[in-house]
């Protein structure tokens, strides 16, 4: 019985350092969107190439993580609240990784910057989903790093109030000349990236809600 404590300590310290290099992740993927805010402002093609290079260890920590998990799947058979944790790190870590290549999207349209700025509006409107974006997704990494309850109730459901992908459709109307298609077609690849980044942004916040309370129920807002 006495080399039972030292064990469930070890495992309990285990779980802690998954989480906190989920979180970890999480701050490089953070890192990428302020690259990416900031390559979307200026077309910097320096900085695009910095996000880029920076993916591939967003990708290397997705793949170790998701070792890890399984490792401790395997090895411990966890229940209950140490369950939770384990597979809301494998779905957390997923979806970082998602809005990690979400976000390339964007900075590898840094070549065809000049075409995205034609239309002020239009650009305007990307320039506040990329900010919007950055936020929602500073939010949900909060959440997971306090276990916040609140905080991820408030990213889960948050209504948008700011513009979305119609309106930026309906600002492209005003794109005209040879040069309007291309524009339209980058500006709507930038727009519809910067959605779903902050789509996923609220689905981690409704999985920090699931892995807090237990509560099934919340599984489904993770579906969108």
């Amino acid at each position: 019985m006495a080399e039972e404590v030292p064990l469930r300590l070890h495992y309990s310290a285990e779980l802690e350092q998954l989480s906190l290099q989920a979180e970890m992740m999480g701050v490089l993927v953070d890192e990428n969107l302020e690259r990416m805010r900031d390559v979307l402002r200026t077309g910097d093609l320096v900085l695009a190439e910095r996000a880029i290079s920076a993916d591939d260890t967003i990708d290397d920590m997705n793949v170790s993580l998701t070792e890890r998990c399984y490792e401790l799947l395997r090895r411990e058979a966890p229940v209950a609240g140490d369950l939770r944790l384990i597979v809301s790190v494998l779905r957390v870590t997923s979806e970082f990784e998602r809005i990690g290549d979400l976000s390339l999207r964007v900075c590898k349209l840094a070549p065809e910057h000049r075409l995205l700025t034609l239309a002020p509006r239009s650009f305007d409107i990307l320039l506040t989903m990329a900010d919007d974006a950055l936020h929602r997704f500073r939010e949900a990494l909060r959440a997971w790093s306090a276990m916040d309850e609140a905080l991820a109730e408030q990213v889960a459901n948050e209504v948008r109030v700011n513009f979305s992908t119609q309106q930026l459709v309906e600002s492209m109307l005003s794109y005209d000349g040879p040069e309007a298609v291309p524009a339209a077609l980058n500006t709507l690849v930038a727009g519809q990236a910067l959605d779903r980044i902050t789509d996923h942004a609220a689905i981690l916040g409704a999985r920090v809600r699931y892995l807090i309370t237990g509560d099934p129920t919340h599984l489904a807002a993770e579906v969108r």
